[in-house]
């Protein structure tokens, strides 16, 4: 039984090697889809902001979801890393900002 533990540690521990790349980029990719498909789903479709939350709401919980309706700014925490989307327009839509 210790042998059989002892080779999936090895193993999960030469996958998460072989995906640090991936790994290391998740938390960003969290609070950015968040961000962006909020803002997609307020000021693009026009849903109401109750159903925006619930359209974006993971399995790992944000920190923080913040609608700026008066700049059409959306900003999102999770997972120590922050981003924002900001609404350009009826043609171009929501874009994340740097």
């Amino acid at each position: 039984m210790k042998r059989v533990l002892l080779v999936l540690l090895i193993s999960a521990c030469a996958w998460a090697g072989w995906e640090r790349e991936a790994l290391l980029a998740f938390p960003g990719v969290l609070s950015a889809y968040s961000a962006k498909e909020y803002c997609s789903c307020r000021y693009v479709m026009a849903f109401p902001a109750e159903y925006c939350r619930g359209y974006v709401q993971q399995y790992l919980p944000l920190s923080t979801l913040r609608d700026e309706p008066s700049l059409h700014l959306v900003s999102a925490t999770g997972l120590g890393r922050s981003n924002r989307a900001a609404w350009e327009g009826p043609r171009q839509g929501c874009r994340l900002l740097p």
